[in-house]
């Protein structure tokens, strides 16, 4: 039995970027796979997995979860598994027959045995249903044969012309191969073409020595199978690109669900000046280094700086939002030119409430040791906290001096400095117990938190978290110099003139010093666009943040971020644009996702598809529900008589599909018609 993880391989056959060419030709049929779910039926919008626990069904089950499509999953791996039977895959629901799911996942084409199989096939040849054989090698089983076998980390894979119009209609065409490490070979995958008599239609295409299919469609018999000879695993950048594409072509583009690719950046610390790295002591002044005469000047952005943001945020379209602290104003004093420039051309931004003062707000800490700990009461030894009303001082002075300069903020959303308040370890177990009652008292329901310390989202009193990515351009550095200097401290040996950090962490890996003129373009730019696409392409909607220091100076942070928004570009047509949310936009998606992922295990939404109409009706509470539906698909109502009406689209659009959230009350019901 083939084997759904290929063994090690040597490096010598790459793919190559050839395969930017046009589609493959094929000498054997060639069809258009079948469009449509059997007319008369019930199909229900819910997909079978049949899980080996092989890292291609990982890839579709964990784009299923970022989009919350609803799925079954058959553990292949469970002793005395049941026998797959009709039964257990249709059914007949008021006179009508119904197929209790709208697609299936195998690992491959013989993952069961074969009188299963032979269920399985009359399921899907009866109602219509497609199959994803995750990941295999060609053989005769599946239409193929192999053209060609190796690495292809580093190389391309082109979308054909069909497969833009099966589902992958998002992308361009050209997607890169992830090499993230060129000593470790991560894709392997067969180039394949279909054998004498087959009916194939390949959707995604490669080249090496010679070119071939890597994803198509085999006609066999009477159903539809996605063949994948490319083995991936879900975090790789191109099978997140791929994912949606994958959720699309197997649920013929109805299902429960929503799909975006959200990218917004806040710029903290904005009327502050930052401490700046000192170069020649590996410190941060102000923060561990020893006091000298005339130290390195603190970093603040200046009015040019304002001109030169507004010019990128209308050459790029996106927006970037300020996090703003008043008192870098104040103390500049009333002729400050920054303050001058940012509240005549406050419009053009977004203003995000970032603190009064930037004061730390959890413990009172006291630097006596290293690292320092929270002081405590010398009567009662409990931990002394900052108070409420300090930190309710903060929150509003901030929102007063906006409101005095005419700036337009979400009073409700908040940006602690470093996060403050919020459970820090190893100084802070819990939160700062001020802080749940001080964000009542201001009104504030969204307070950001670090992703890198806590991932999910969470409650704090009534308000929530949103996480935000650190990106790894110092928050103390302006040039390229001083970002490579601290980066070559922190990530090189203490034998190549590092700190050694790296060499004491298990989790990190020392490099090799890098030049501090070439070093911050050829590899952070890189490694930081590898690592924010990620989050981009992995459906996270979590914000991203810098500081102000990173667009004075030499401006640092705009070659990261023009090169996050290249790879996207070219990857994704422009009818499938980055989405910039607010963070109280991303709490509240984060909010319905989380509501949903509660409303699928309870498994209380019913949706299914009946003579091209959709039917979602929800017999829990009140929920939001994800639908993503084909374009030109339009919302009905019932007329006393039971007639439809259209209303009008469905949602909004996004690539070649409208999605939206539907909230529907205890025992509602939304109808679609499809195109």
């Amino acid at each position: 039995m083939f084997r759904s993880i290929s063994p090690p391989r040597r490096r010598a056959a790459r793919l190559v970027a050839a395969c930017a060419a046009a589609s493959l030709a094929m000498t054997a049929l060639a069809a258009a796979p079948a469009e449509a779910y059997a007319s008369g039926v019930r199909v229900d919008l819910r997909v079978l997995v049949f899980s080996d626990g092989s890292a291609g069904v990982g890839v579709i089950t964990a784009q299923m979860d970022r989009e919350g499509v609803p799925y079954d999953t058959v553990d292949l791996n469970q002793p005395g598994r049941p026998a797959l039977t009709a039964g257990a895959l249709s059914d007949t629901v008021s006179g009508r027959p119904r197929a209790k799911y709208n697609g299936v996942v195998l690992p491959n084409e013989h993952a069961l045995p074969p009188a299963e199989l032979a269920v399985l096939a009359t399921f899907e040849q009866t109602f219509g249903v497609r199959q994803i054989d995750a990941y295999t090698a060609p053989t005769a089983a599946v239409g193929l044969t192999t053209t060609w076998s190796g690495v292809l980390d580093g190389g391309q894979l082109s979308v054909t012309s069909a497969g833009q119009a099966a589902g992958f209609g998002y992308l361009n065409g050209v997607l890169p191969i992830d090499d993230v490490d060129p000593n470790v070979s991560e894709s392997y995958g067969y180039l394949a073409e279909p054998v004498a008599g087959a009916t194939y239609t390949p959707l995604v295409n490669g080249a090496s020595e010679t070119s071939g299919a890597i994803i198509g469609v085999y006609r066999n018999g009477n159903h539809d199978e996605l063949v994948i000879t490319l083995a991936m695993n879900q975090y790789q950048n191109v099978a997140l690109q791929l994912g949606h594409g994958l959720v699309t072509w197997l649920t013929q583009g109805v299902h429960l669900g929503y799909w975006r690719n959200w990218f917004s950046v806040h710029v903290d610390d904005v009327l502050l000046p930052d401490a700046r790295w000192d170069t020649a002591r590996n410190c941060t002044v102000g923060d561990g280094c020893p006091e000298i005469p005339n130290p390195p000047a603190d970093i603040r952005m200046t009015a040019a700086d304002v001109t030169a943001l507004e010019a990128w945020q209308n050459a790029q379209g996106m927006k970037l939002e300020l996090a703003y602290n008043a008192e870098g104003s104040v103390d500049a004093g009333p002729t400050d030119p920054l303050t001058a420039k940012l509240v005549a051309d406050r419009a053009q931004f977004r203003w995000l409430n970032h603190t009064y003062s930037h004061a730390y707000l959890g413990c009172v800490q006291d630097f006596s040791t290293v690292p320092w700990h929270c002081a405590t009461d010398p009567v009662t030894g409990q931990i002394v906290y900052a108070s409420q009303a300090e930190i309710k001082a903060q929150f509003t002075d901030n929102v007063t001096w906006a409101q005095s300069k005419g700036i337009t903020i979400n009073k409700a959303e908040v940006v602690t400095g470093e996060h403050s308040g919020l459970k820090t370890a190893p100084q802070m177990a819990v939160d700062n117990p001020n802080l749940a009652p001080a964000l009542a008292q201001a009104a504030i329901t969204v307070l950001a938190s670090d992703a890198s310390r806590e991932p999910a989202p969470r409650s704090v009193g009534a308000a929530r978290t949103v996480p935000r990515h650190p990106m790894n351009i110092f928050y103390n550095v302006a040039t390229k110099a001083e970002e490579v200097d601290e980066y070559n401290w922190i990530y090189t040996s203490v034998a190549d003139g590092g700190s050694g950090i790296c060499e004491n962490n298990p989790s990190s890996t020392c490099i090799e010093p890098l030049d501090t003129v070439t070093g911050f373009d050829s590899y952070i730019v890189p490694i930081e666009t590898r690592i924010a696409y990620g989050h981009i392409i992995g459906g996270s909607p979590a914000p991203h943040y810098v500081h102000q220091s990173n667009i004075t100076e030499d401006r640092i942070v705009y070659p990261v971020l023009d090169s996050i928004l290249a790879t996207y570009r070219a990857a994704f047509t422009t009818a499938t644009p980055i989405v910039v949310p607010r963070m109280s936009e991303v709490a509240t998606l984060q909010s319905q996702q989380a509501a949903w992922r509660t409303a699928v295990a309870a498994r209380s939404v019913e949706a299914y598809l009946l003579n091209g109409r959709v039917t979602v009706v929800n017999h829990g509470s009140t929920v939001a529900v994800p639908i993503t539906v084909p374009a030109n698909t339009q919302v009905v109502m019932l007329s006393i008589l039971g007639l439809e009406i259209l209303t009008g689209p469905y949602g909004a659009v996004y690539g070649p599909e409208r999605s939206g959230w539907t909230s529907l009350s205890g025992n509602g019901q939304q109808l679609l018609r499809l195109p």
